[in-house]
């Protein structure tokens, strides 16, 4: 009999989860160093190849530790964001060429490699997790594209066999097993790429029904790292020299602000390392207004520094959640980033952001023709529903008494494992 296998690829962590006889989902453990954890960081990093060989692919804990052990190599991130992306169908690494599939295939082969050390043989067969919206389609073809990219790399690990789950869906699964009675509930699912809601019926009535029991789903393009990209405009940019202006031999112009664009989506930051992009980057740099500050850019993109700046953001944001005020540090040559912010502002930065969370809520509550006082319960889970403005945007819906949080990293795996079961029952 094939385990019940659940699979949550995500666009910063990812988890394994497997659900035995007596219906309790148990996730996968992965070592870092001498800890162990319940998620593993969805990153690749490719080392400089020896003598002609292909470029050696590590994955999470052990790509991080190895590229800020050595400062060199290619470190590859948020790949679940570029599912949807027609622009995006393969990259170079040191002369090689790999297809988006490839990429995600070399992540979820070490993913299940380690998986299968505390769980056993995983099999064929699993039920995968995906957003309702994944970020960045604007249609069904770009919809079914994703699905198409995520099923392949899946298989690429021997996952051929893959039934599909919205994320919102499989957080219910879990929720589920914590309550006795049926309920309205609102599922609020929060990624690094997409939040996700659904509105559906749980308890003992609905479990051999899902399909029906689902009332309504919506979702956005929003969540962490949108956030980490407010903080990175607002006070990362302008100390690398957003805003400031430098000399041609005829006219005085402004940086581009392209070029923060892709500061703003620090997995994009590499996307800078062009020979076209670093040469516009050194004319500006000779005739800036803030030399310093583009040297300081340069520096970031020349040795790679997108993970680094990332960890220093989100150390901030998190930081955030429970004070008023956090600091962005980050030090390395001439960059020297040491910029205080408060939650006012950080709350100011997002506000638009919040408030399509709230629309898109909103959005399901109307397509299901409930008003908010006929939801018993709120399962909020992921990262940013720690976030006190996000959260404030449910409690001031719902009332607190009705917002719950889940395991903010495995409540979408366990649940996708419960699906699962439910499907070999």
């Amino acid at each position: 009999m094939q385990p019940a296998i659940g699979i949550d690829f995500g666009t910063t962590n990812s988890a394994i989860a497997l659900c035995g006889p007596d219906g309790k989902a148990r996730l996968a453990e992965f070592r870092s160093d001498d800890t162990w954890a319940r998620v593993f960081r969805s990153v690749l990093h490719f080392a400089p190849p020896d003598d002609g060989r292909p470029p050696h692919a590590l994955a999470g804990p052990a790509a991080i530790r190895r590229r800020l052990d050595e400062g060199e190599g290619r470190l590859i991130q948020s790949l679940k964001s570029f599912l949807a992306s027609t622009s995006f169908t393969a990259t170079d690494i040191y002369n090689r060429r790999y297809t988006l599939e490839d990429l995600i295939g070399f992540f979820v082969v070490e993913l299940r490699r380690q998986a299968e050390e505390t769980l056993g043989p995983l099999g064929h067969r699993a039920v995968a997790g995906r957003p309702v919206r994944f970020a960045g389609a604007d249609d069904v073809d770009a919809e079914a594209l994703a699905e198409k990219r995520l099923r392949a790399a899946l298989a690429r690990a021997g996952f051929t066999d893959v039934t599909l789950t919205f994320e919102p869906v499989a957080a219910a699964y879990e929720y589920e097993a914590s309550t006795g009675r049926d309920e309205v509930v609102l599922i609020a699912d929060f990624g690094g790429g997409t939040s996700d809601f659904c509105l559906l019926e749980v308890g003992p009535s609905h479990r051999r029904s899902r399909a029906d029991a689902i009332l309504a789903t919506s979702g956005q393009p929003i969540a962490g790292d949108v956030f980490d990209s407010r903080i990175v405009r607002n006070v990362v940019a302008p100390a690398l020299g957003a805003g400031t202006r430098y000399k041609t031999l005829t006219r005085s112009m402004e940086v581009p602000s392209w070029l923060f664009g892709h500061l703003e989506k620090w997995h994009h930051l590499s996307f800078l390392k062009s020979r076209e992009t670093m040469a516009l980057l050194l004319d500006i740099a000779a005739g800036s207004e803030a030399p310093a500050r583009v040297g300081a850019f340069l520096h970031l993109i020349r040795h790679d520094l997108g993970f680094a700046l990332f960890q220093a953001v989100e150390r901030a944001k998190i930081a955030l959640s429970s004070h008023d005020v956090a600091q962005v540090v980050l030090r390395d040559g001439p960059v020297d980033l040491d910029v205080e912010i408060s939650r006012d502002d950080f709350e100011w930065w997002i506000a638009e952001d919040v408030e399509l969370i709230g629309d898109a809520v909103d959005e399901a509550l109307a397509t299901a023709g409930l008003p908010a006082a006929r939801v018993d319960r709120v399962f909020m889970t992921g990262g940013t529903s720690l976030v006190p403005a996000v959260h404030a945007a449910f409690t001031d819906r719902f009332g607190a008494e009705r917002v719950v949080l889940g395991d903010r990293f495995t409540s979408v795996a366990a649940g996708l494992a419960r699906r699962a079961f439910d499907l070999t029952a």
